[in-house]
């Protein structure tokens, strides 16, 4: 049986060392913060610094949803070796690494990110540098409790939303990367690989299925082929 929704969220196997984040953390704390863009989505104070961005940008917070090839580690994370050594613990291939910091009394709003789960071949890391217990970070309707140090795959193609009623600062390591077998071996041992509802199983199961109909040759089977050309092409977006 396919359960009914791909897996929101994992605390993988993972647990760094809270007092060495903390002090590359203060070593870039003379740093420019950069507003999040998308503003429509938070109120309050919702910043970030980048790690590994397009061309080693520091400016550049965007978060694209696959390896362009050209990203490379920013002048800030050469004074962090303890960051770079966290983000080279995972072997599969980085599409961004940022600290993201949400202000005391901030808010950042309900809403998706697009293609950003294990589903569409990308996983989202989040290792809580700074936080506390007034934090309510919300997945598909689950608040989530964090501790510093621990790593977490977080599907945000589920409305998620957090809210820092604290009296400090909340921030994380956020990480994103490319699904391969790697990645597979580590999530798969936590969860059964069909509850991840990977894209690409449901393409192959769906091509097998079309060339088998295509030997019937009959109008019904040419109408589900049909049928699931469109699946295919809605599979690739």
């Amino acid at each position: 049986m396919i359960s009914k929704a791909p897996i929101k969220q994992l605390k993988l196997p993972f647990t760094f060392d809270e007092q060495k984040l903390v002090k590359d953390l203060n070593t870039l704390s003379n740093n420019k913060w950069i507003s999040h863009h998308y503003t429509m989505n938070y109120d309050g104070d919702w910043t970030s610094i980048a790690l590994y961005a397009k061309h080693g940008k520091k400016e550049d917070i965007f978060a694209s949803s696959s390896n362009s090839g050209d990203l490379i580690e920013t002048p800030l994370l050469k004074k962090s070796p303890y960051f770079k050594e966290v983000i080279q613990q995972f072997k599969s291939p980085l599409i961004s690494a940022r600290l993201l910091r949400l202000g005391p009394g901030s808010i950042i709003k309900p809403h998706q990110d697009f293609k950003l789960g294990y589903e569409d071949n990308n996983f989202r890391l989040h290792i809580p540098i700074i936080t506390n217990d007034q934090i309510e970070f919300i997945l598909a309707g689950e608040k989530i409790m964090m501790a510093p140090g621990e790593c977490w795959y977080t599907n945000v193609n589920f409305t998620h939303s957090v809210v820092n009623k604290g009296k400090e600062d909340r921030i994380h390591l956020v990480l994103d990367y490319e699904r391969d077998a790697w990645s597979d071996k580590i999530f798969f041992s936590l969860a059964p690989r069909k509850d991840f509802h990977l894209k690409s199983d449901a393409e192959e199961v769906i091509r097998q299925t079309i060339v088998e109909l295509k030997r019937n040759n009959d109008p019904t089977s040419i109408e589900i082929i049909k049928t699931l050309e469109k699946q295919l092409k809605t599979i690739h977006g």
